[in-house]
């Protein structure tokens, strides 16, 4: 049943300003340039120069008449404002530059397209017009590994329903041999082992070569898993042969795909959000925003309301209110700008601070540990704001182009009851596997003996966990002859 009360509720609403504000804190360097460039573009009481005069001089022009309207900024779905979807992952390096350069903008080569790259070589070979519309349509579902990830029966019947080219799975498979005798050695493979084996065929054929053929057509799985006494035995061969087949196809490109992109076709670059350097025992801590251009209101639009203003004409009202609209616009922008500049410099001075040891060696072994809580209660803002610093901005520093999130880390107690980082853990389970015996690698077990052993009483889980996050296989995948 209906009823209607009166019922009080406290509720903690975003303004606009702030949404704005949280928005351009977590955007790196490049995303943030560009952020600039499009308000540029869209409010033309904003533009680039230094300001004279005080941004503020309008704010109390509401009264233009005793109607005035107040101007209410649109509901906004915050979730969908802040989401993470828009923060790119990046995977780049560096260029680096002078001060005192006066260019800006760095040339980008460009290039062909793996696609392209692949469709160019089909002039090749004598295709009918049949044959060409699947070979196209082959290379456009090729991934940028080179793979062919799905199925022939799939593209028989995307064929016919998209392209209307009839046509069978022995037709398709005939195409696809010929796509696979294109460039990079082992492109339109399905699975690891065909590109390998299309590899191994185009090389001249020698003993080694042969072997490693054999294992992989018929001791694929054996191969994988490492299993090198049921290799020997199976094929009866001695372990230097083992040795030379195995070291033929670790020769090879598991990702085919990636041997055009690491050409310099398509290129990306790290753009530093900051920049640490050392003098005289000192850090000294600053912003890259060598091509964020300096805001301020346009002039023309402030002398416009004004003139509007002293004329009190009730008819131009519209352009008034859109005037003023573009003006606090405009102001609230700078600040969300400013207010970005202070925040970023006053979080990246508390970590350079409290990571100050490693920032004047460059030793990894002295990263203190560290969370975001901790810099938040330095700088006394909100953790999440210390985490939207924090996502996706990287800073130079005299030992390479780092990840700042690569300096947050857990702590946990050594031997001795001393806060150790886990990066310095890592780093030591990353030497202690580096020299083990690669004819009997460490299991998790013996390399958490080996920790404790250095001081370090660290579970076996734990162990597994931090080999995981390194990128480091179990023992048995570490086996070499």
């Amino acid at each position: 049943m209906l009823k209607q009360g009166l019922y009080q509720k406290l509720q903690q609403k975003l303004t606009p300003q702030q949404i704005q504000l949280m928005k351009l804190i977590q955007l790196p360097t490049i995303e943030f340039e560009q952020r600039l460039k499009q308000e540029i573009e869209e409010n033309p009481a904003l533009e680039e120069g230094k300001d004279q005069d005080p941004v503020d001089e309008f704010d109390n022009q509401n009264d233009y008449d005793d109607d005035a309207e107040i101007i209410d900024a649109p509901d906004i779905n915050v979730d969908e404002y802040l989401s993470d979807d828009e923060v790119p992952d990046y995977r780049l390096r560096t260029n680096n530059y002078s001060a005192d350069d006066d260019e800006k903008k760095v040339p980008y080569a460009q290039g062909q397209s793996f696609t392209q790259y692949l469709k160019s070589q089909l002039s090749a070979f004598p295709l009918s017009e049949e044959h060409k519309k699947i070979a196209e349509f082959l290379i456009g579902s090729i991934n940028d590994n080179g793979y062919l990830r799905r199925e022939i029966i799939e593209i028989v019947d995307d064929l016919a329903f998209t392209h209307n080219v009839i046509t069978t799975e022995e037709e398709v498979e005939k195409v696809l041999k010929l796509i696979q005798e294109l460039d990079p050695p082992g492109v339109g493979a399905r699975n690891l082992k065909e590109t390998l084996l299309i590899q191994l065929k185009r090389k001249q054929p020698n003993e080694s070569r042969e072997l490693a053929i054999k294992i992989l057509e018929n001791g694929f799985d054996y191969f994988i898993n490492k299993k090198y006494k049921k290799l020997l035995a199976k094929f009866e061969i001695s372990e230097d042969q083992l040795k030379s087949a195995i070291n033929e196809i670790t020769k090879l490109n598991p990702k085919p795909g990636n041997a055009f992109n690491s050409t310099g076709s398509y290129v990306e670059h790290v753009i530093p959000d900051f920049i640490i350097n050392v003098e005289d025992d000192n850090l000294e801590v600053s912003l890259n925003a060598k091509n964020a251009p300096e805001l301020r209101v346009s002039p023309a639009y402030t002398e416009m309301l004004k003139g509007y203003k002293e004329n009190k004409d009730k008819s131009q009202k519209d352009a008034v209110m859109f005037i003023k609209q573009k003006l606090d616009s405009a102001k609230w922008f700078i600040d969300a700008v400013n207010q970005r500049r202070d925040t970023l410099l006053k979080t990246i001075k508390a970590i350079a601070e409290y990571q100050k040891d490693y920032f004047l060696t460059g030793d990894e072994r002295k990263i203190k540990p560290m969370i975001l809580k901790d810099i938040a209660e330095r700088i006394q803002m909100d953790i999440s704001t210390v985490s939207r610093v924090a996502n996706s901005k990287y800073v130079q520093t005299p030992y390479g182009v780092k990840l700042l999130k690569e300096f947050f880390s857990e702590s946990m107690k050594d031997a001795q009851g001393e806060d150790v980082s886990t990066i310095k853990i890592k780093n030591i389970l990353k030497s202690i596997i580096d020299q083990e015996n690669k004819r009997k690698p460490m299991t998790d077990e013996q390399l958490a003996k080996a920790l404790k052993e250095k001081g370090f009483p660290i579970a076996r889980r734990t162990i597994a966990k931090y080999r995981e996050q390194l990128d480091i296989p179990v023992a048995r995948l570490r086996k070499e002859i």
